[in-house]
């Protein structure tokens, strides 16, 4: 787009015109192969003619036909095409000494000609011949407050005064001068040049080659880059509208005005555009869109020199903009931008390492059970799979790799390192875990269901005698792993919590059926004698020392399901349930006595995530469990005491009949007695089946 090549670049109001700069023509592909010059004298003296002569501008020119008058009002832009690649930036100036303005309104005329100072590589100072040596003529007055405030505001630089027919030095030397140029020459700020043209009415076709020459004597210095010489703060074409905006800022709020400082500004403001514009353009790349949506997909192989070509358009992009700008802050932002970019991949950097980590690791878990079902063992298949798996992650991250960026791939590889150890570490603790649940369940829990008065000494003995195997086991394994002794701490620390958890889920699985137990305890001893046959229940056996023991185990086994036992501190529980239960048939007997050891909700010495049965509910189950077995008890009595006394009858019907038997063979005669004694013995016999009957009956109910 060409955009306008004239524009009213600040009005007549001093406001600056941002947006006519916007669509005024393209200066950003001049670099900084370009001039500025500036045009100020009094009104009316042909300033905006030469202009449009010189580089065939097309800048408004009074009309003589009306009479002299303000053609021109504020600060005009044009742009003319100069040569090669290079532009000329010519602006036209409000005249000074106007009649529309006044005497007293000669602020923007200082204003302006400051400005043009500021931006300007070459000033011409028209002038009318017959001014020359008139004190008040050719803006002598302007000259000399301008060059006063340049001095203050300014450091030396030089820029080209063109005096059309007059020397200046005059006026500079009446200056008064800030103490730091006290013996500063005019040619530190300014190349003086004098150059004399036509009467443009009398003689118009000397004027216009004398303007022809003078414009190609200007085209050639841009060409040459002398009119650029001094100026170190020079603003690439790009810049010039936000420079020549941010001095006319400083310059109307009647700021000191430091052309270095403004360069800097500028060279900081457009440097940030330029980078934002190079990263705009990295976020749209196809080629970068391409590449992120493959990283979604797996691993790009080759993701380092994918990425390479990508960063580097955005850096060159940014580095043929900024060129001419300062080069501190130059370097300063493309750094920020190098940052900036790197950020902006990052994320799929890191997907990438993290998907290379994730098949790392599973490739090492299928290889290393594939070792271990071929037969080798355990160190050997961990070390082995583990070296190989950490070189092909390294090779890699290594393809990954980003050139000139700061990620350091070691802490990834580190950390797979730390990842497959803890795998193997949890391998060889599933394993051990597995190991003590064989040697710990069954033999727990038959010790459990035996309910000895040394099942928890034994069990506590056989924990560790399994936890110290396991243990030694671990260290053996893990010693192939790159593994910290904290790490090797805790897996032992874990395993030893492990086996004790074992024991303690068989513990409270068997409290859970404790009362039905201590029933198939009781039951166990009361019904059967020492040689595991039922019992008879004659009444001649001491049926309470029966009962006694049969409670007295059936108690034991409470007290072993009443707490887990681990610790080596002795406990009280079994003494305390053995005074408390085993003394009284009745539990209600309590009631009576002054101190009740099972009313508590804790036992001694035994914490509450060890404690299966608090006192209270052993308390309970007691009563509840001697309500269970009165039925047992009561009919094993009644069965005894029948029984005794069934016995007894048939020993006195015996013995009636003996007797009867007697009584008669002594009254009869024998062959009578003989006859009798059939009858006799019948009816004797017939008595003691029915008798029999009776206790049968009596066995069954």
């Amino acid at each position: 787009m060409a955009g306008k090549l004239l524009i009213q670049l600040i009005d007549e109001d001093g406001r600056f015109n941002v947006t006519g700069m916007q669509d005024f023509a393209n200066l950003g592909e001049h670099g900084i192969s370009y001039g500025v010059v500036s045009i100020f004298g009094p009104q009316s003296s042909g300033k905006s003619t030469l202009l449009n002569n010189l580089f065939e501008t097309k800048f408004k020119e009074m009309d003589a036909s009306i009479g002299r008058s303000q053609t021109t009002k504020g600060i005009w832009l044009a742009k003319h095409a100069g040569i090669n690649k290079s532009c000329i930036l010519v602006i036209d100036l409000e005249g000074s000494d106007g009649k529309e303005r006044g005497e007293d309104d000669v602020c923007l005329e200082k204003q302006s000609a400051l400005f043009a100072l500021a931006v300007s590589d070459i000033v011409l100072i028209n002038m009318w011949c017959n001014d020359i040596g008139r004190h008040q003529a050719g803006s002598r007055p302007l000259l000399k407050t301008i060059f006063q405030v340049m001095m203050r505001l300014f450091q030396p630089r030089r820029i080209t005064l063109l005096f059309v027919i007059r020397d200046k030095s005059a006026i500079f030397d009446s200056v008064i001068k800030p103490e730091a140029h006290k013996k500063t020459a005019l040619t530190e700020f300014f190349n003086v040049e004098v150059i004399a043209l036509s009467n443009y009415e009398d003689k118009k076709e000397l004027f216009k080659d004398e303007v022809v020459s003078l414009k190609q004597r200007y085209i050639d210095s841009i060409a040459s880059g002398v009119h650029s010489e001094g100026r170190r703060d020079r603003v690439p074409a790009s810049a010039f509208s936000l420079s020549a905006q941010e001095i006319w800022k400083v310059i109307k709020e009647n700021k000191d005005l430091n052309l270095a400082s403004n360069k800097i500004l500028v060279a900081r403001a457009r440097c940030e555009d330029i980078s934002n514009e190079s990263f705009a353009h990295l976020v749209g790349n196809e080629d970068w869109h391409q590449l992120q949506e493959a990283v979604q997909s797996g691993p790009v192989k080759g993701f380092g020199k994918k990425i390479k070509p990508i960063i580097s358009k955005c850096l060159s992009e940014y580095d043929a903009e900024a060129v001419y700008f300062d080069e501190g802050i130059r370097t300063e932002k493309r750094q920020l931008l190098e940052a900036k970019v790197l950020q902006f991949i990052t994320p799929a950097y890191q997907n990438i390492l993290a998907q290379l980590h994730s098949g790392a690791l599973d490739n090492f878990k299928k290889a290393f059970h594939e070792a271990l079902n071929q037969g080798k063992q355990f160190v050997v298949a961990a070390r082995d799979c583990s070296k190989y798996v950490m070189s092909v992650f390294g090779e890699g991250c290594s393809d990954a790799a980003i050139e000139n960026s700061n990620y350091d791939s070691s802490q990834v590889l580190d950390r797979l390192g730390n990842d497959i150890g803890a795998y193997v570490a949890s391998e060889i603790t599933s394993f051990n875990e597995a190991k003590l649940d064989m040697a710990l369940s069954a033999p727990v829990k038959a010790l459990l269901d035996e309910a000895g008065d040394n099942t928890w000494p034994t069990i506590r003995n056989m924990l560790r005698e399994q936890t110290k195997s396991a243990s030694s086991r671990i260290v053996t394994d893990i010693s192939c792993l790159d593994v910290d002794q904290k790490t090797i701490d805790q897996i032992l620390s874990d395993i030893e919590r492990y086996a004790r958890s074992v024991v303690e889920a068989k513990a409270t699985e068997a409290s859970k059926e404790v009362l039905s137990r201590m029933k198939d305890r009781f039951s166990e001893l009361f019904n059967y004698d020492s040689n595991s046959k039922p019992r008879t229940w004659t009444g001649n056996e001491d049926i309470e020392a029966i009962i006694n023991t049969a409670l007295s185990a059936s108690l034991r086994l409470l007290s072993v399901m009443t707490a887990i036992q681990l610790d080596d501190d002795a406990d009280s529980i079994a003494d305390t349930l053995s005074s408390a239960l085993l003394g009284f048939s009745d539990c209600a007997t309590y009631e009576t006595t002054l101190i009740d050891p099972l009313a508590s909700s804790t036992w001694e010495k035994v914490s509450s995530t060890n404690t299966l049965k608090t006192p209270i509910e052993c308390k309970a189950l007691w009563k509840l469990f001697q309500e269970e077995i009165k039925h047992t008890i009561n009919q094993a009595k009644s069965i005894a005491a029948q029984t005794k006394a069934i016995a007894a009858l048939e020993n006195a019907i015996a013995a009636q009949t003996e007797a009867i038997a007697a009584q008669e063979s002594a009254e009869v005669p024998s062959t009578w007695l003989a006859k009798r004694k059939d009858v006799i013995l019948y009816r004797g016999f017939h008595l003691v089946f029915h008798v029999n009957l009776l206790i049968r009956i009596v066995r069954t109910t």
